[in-house]
């Protein structure tokens, strides 16, 4: 891919230095570049208030098998379990998270429709103060419905989101990249925009998260189970 107009790529995964199975995710292979974030039983968003029957679970859900990054979503003795890599920008920068003052993101991904877990894939802000530094998550939703882009507006004490739908399905391949400059947020969907935010921008350092989580409106049934896939990731530094 490499550099873009107005953008500098600092990171770069296609998932092809081998095979990693589940329960061994980063591995040599990738722990220069992936941390799984989150240890098994760390409560997700709704674990947080529903007594932990929902977390991330990495040693139960990560593997890499064919040049794709694969989340095995499921349930195990009445808990969802879901996992929320995330990549290494700058090692040995010196920094709490591997993070940036403004980006360019983009992940090719495709999933199983999986009623109760969904993506968050989102861009943290690095003070962990929220709502009032803001929050951005490309795509979002339910993996058995459509996605969408949700800027969480910088500057307030209420959570105000600004959501702009897809249309797309998570059951078929799709590139969404999101592009954070001073004052703009803009989502594009394989290529097209398709919107732009332009109230309460986040203006402070922020970490990006490949959270992938359950609950937060209906869990899913025990029965369900199934994988979503990465293909790639792809991240440009403002110039």
């Amino acid at each position: 891919m490499g550099d873009l107009p107005g953008w500098r790529q600092v990171f770069s995964e296609d998932f092809t230095e081998g095979n990693v199975p589940v329960g061994s995710f980063p591995g040599p292979l990738y722990s220069a570049k992936w941390s799984v974030n989150y240890v098994d039983g760390t409560p997700d968003t709704a674990g947080q208030q529903n007594g932990g029957r929902s977390g991330y679970y990495p040693s139960k859900v990560l593997s890499v098998k064919d040049g794709v990054l694969d989340m095995y979503l499921h349930s195990e003795n009445g808990v969802s379990m879901g996992a929320a890599p995330a990549p290494k920008l700058l090692p040995g920068n010196g920094r709490p998270y591997d993070s940036l003052l403004y980006g360019r993101y983009s992940v090719r991904f495709r999933s199983e429709s999986l009623p109760g877990f969904k993506t968050a894939w989102l861009l943290w802000p690095d003070s962990g103060v929220w709502p009032r530094d803001g929050e951005i998550d490309y795509p979002e939703g339910d993996l058995s419905k459509t996605f969408y882009g949700a800027v969480h507006q910088a500057g307030s004490n209420q959570d105000i989101s600004h959501n702009i739908q897809s249309g797309a399905r998570f059951t078929s391949w799709h590139i969404a990249t999101t592009e954070w400059s001073p004052g703009k947020v803009e989502f594009f969907l394989d290529g097209v925009s398709i919107g732009v935010s332009t109230v309460g921008i986040p203006a402070g350092r922020m970490h990006y998260i490949l959270q992938t989580e359950s609950c937060l409106t209906g869990c899913p049934a025990p029965a369900t189970a199934g994988h979503l896939q990465v293909d790639w990731v792809a991240i440009w530094a403002k110039e």
